[in-house]
């Protein structure tokens, strides 16, 4: 709980750090020296991202928890070779493809219904056992630290609370924590949350099997089942159809990652269940087949690979990923782009495997879903190489609003990303055990077999626009990669208008109406942190400058 009476300033983050025997960056301070210390005690770049996430799940909660899912992207040096975890959450197996119909999408954003089955603990596990060299327990002790004392509450912890603050007040349980005395904690106030830290200790001490299977999973489906309403709230919060054997049916998943080459660079993402690595990675090779790449080929290229993924990604078999991420497919999709924006909506492709040198697209597009912005990002390099990205989540600003009673921990809303429907045919439609299409993309680029730069953002389907946009400014219009990350960002995603930040719109709007292309306002698009490997060792962590109130980056030491 705060305590409004201890006023301090909120901590001063820098958004680049240079130096050497390692990096991070994140979004937030208190992370980003968790890992950091994690890396001046001897752990690797995984012992620190898992330990950064964690004590996100205290700082940044709103936008991922033990309750929520994420993907990983790592590169283990010894081995040479990359390798991504899935540990998106899943649908319960009594989830159809018709049980989000008729569901009022608001309604289901604050739902039990929403709630998928957590992955994060057994994503955390898994990393950590798997290229880790500490134990759950020991990776969980700063994020136990920063909820049993607090950290101070920043504009947008406090805006983020007041945005939801109605929703939160209908549930009794969120309410006590997150509105105490009715109102969210004001700027400069300590939040505390003991409940978060003894969750915390409890699950270091007895594993994940306590999530998947035992107390802590059975307090959460009975959460999912029957939200704890305040008395007198008059909304409609639906149940779950979350059960215990879902929990322990559960597993974190080792999964090939993607990789296209680009420039003469290789680039690594993440595959089905989410879109983030085919599709930044097919309009990565659409470029590539341009004659010369701008602003305007850069929103078409978007348009474009958002057109297939609309029409063939998602957790089913048979995702064309080989014909979506070839050079032939590419070539073909680029011929569509011309010197103006191309009609509304762009139709997907034909990934066949037999290209002629300028087909007709086939099908029709697909709708753009909704998804939550509020995801986090954070990146980590060691002294011995190793390099992650790491996204996670809990879905929307808040999950689906509903905290565990007495665990001081925020429900996901995931599900809430699968179509809705009525949609036959579509990928991406709701199943027994299915995990929703992501638009996560953790990324690594890598020359000549060595990791040069590591990016990701949140920001849902934006997601993917701001990783290709900063790969973009990085490599095509020479921006070092702190201009690449802090530039102003479009976001052209198979939608009649772009959306694009004031900044981006003051220098490019004229030009690009010029062309065809249509714009609606978006005052904040992603929230990226990354890093890259600058020469003789020295490492470059890079965080925002001012968006989601700025990220922190730090370095082990500024000198060898």
């Amino acid at each position: 709980m705060p305590a409004p009476a201890a006023q301090a300033r909120p901590p001063q983050k820098v958004p680049v750090a240079e130096g050497y025997g390692g990096a991070v960056a994140t979004v937030d301070l208190d992370a980003s020296k968790a890992a950091i210390a994690v890396l001046r005690r001897g752990g690797n770049a995984m012992d620190a991202a898992v330990a950064a996430g964690a004590v996100l799940g205290v700082t940044e909660p709103y936008s991922a928890g033990l309750a929520g899912g994420g993907f990983m992207v790592y590169y283990d040096a010894g081995k040479r070779k990359v390798f991504t975890i899935d540990g998106r959450e899943t649908a319960p197996r009594a989830m159809t493809a018709t049980s989000l119909e008729g569901v009022p999408f608001e309604e289901g954003v604050t739902s039990g219904l929403s709630a998928g089955v957590p992955g994060t603990v057994a994503n955390w596990d898994l990393a950590l056992r798997r290229f880790g060299t500490m134990s759950l327990r020991q990776a969980l002790q700063p994020a136990i630290e920063v909820a049993e004392k607090g950290f101070v509450v920043d504009q947008t912890f406090h805006d983020q609370t007041a945005a939801n603050a109605a929703r939160f007040a209908d549930i009794a349980s969120t309410a006590k924590l997150y509105l105490p005395g009715g109102a969210p904690p004001p700027v400069g106030s300590v939040f505390r949350n003991p409940e978060l830290a003894a969750t915390y200790r409890e699950l270091g001490r007895r594993g994940p099997a306590w999530l998947y299977g035992g107390q802590l999973g059975r307090e959460i489906v009975a959460t999912v089942k029957k939200p704890p309403l305040t008395p007198g709230s008059t909304r409609n919060v639906r149940p779950g159809l979350m059960e215990l054997s879902d929990l322990r049916a559960y597993r974190a998943l080792l999964r090939e990652p993607t990789k296209v080459s680009y420039r003469g660079l290789d680039v690594y993402g993440m595959a089905p269940p989410s879109s983030g690595g085919s599709t930044v990675g097919e309009a990565l090779n659409i470029l590539e087949a341009l004659p010369e790449v701008g602003l305007h080929e850069y929103l078409e290229a978007s348009r474009l690979a958002f057109a297939d993924r609309g029409k063939y990604v998602g957790d089913i078999p048979g995702v064309p990923l080989r014909e979506l991420l070839s050079d032939g497919f590419a070539k073909e999709r680029a011929c569509q782009i011309g010197d103006r924006a191309m009609a509304h909506p762009a139709a997907p492709g034909d990934p066949d495997g037999s290209y002629g040198p300028c087909a007709r697209p086939a099908g029709q597009a697909a709708p753009v879903a909704q998804e939550g912005p509020e995801t986090t990002h954070l990146v980590a390099a060691d002294r011995w190489g190793n390099v992650v990205a790491y996204n996670l989540t809990i879905e929307s600003t808040g999950g689906n609003g509903i905290v565990v009673p007495g665990r001081g921990v925020l429900l996901n809303n995931e599900l809430t990303d699968f179509t809705f429907g009525p949609a036959p045919g579509d990928p991406n439609l709701p199943g027994p055990g299915k995990r929703p299409r992501s638009s996560m993309a953790p990324t690594l680029v890598f020359d000549d077999g060595r990791p040069v730069l590591a990016a990701g953002s949140p920001g849902g389907s934006t997601i993917i626009t701001t990783v290709l946009q900063i790969l973009v400014n990085r490599y095509e219009f020479g921006m070092s990669l702190p201009e690449a990350v802090a530039a102003p960002r479009a976001t052209q995603r198979n939608t009649a208008q772009t959306q694009a930040e004031p900044a981006f719109l003051a220098a490019h709007q004229a030009e690009l109406e010029a062309r065809g292309h249509s714009f609606a306002p978006n005052p904040e698009i992603g929230a990226a942190t990354a890093l890259e490997f600058v020469g003789r060792g020295r490492i470059q962590a890079v965080a925002e400058p001012a968006r989601r109130g700025g990220g922190s980056a730090l370095v082990v030491s500024p000198r060898r």
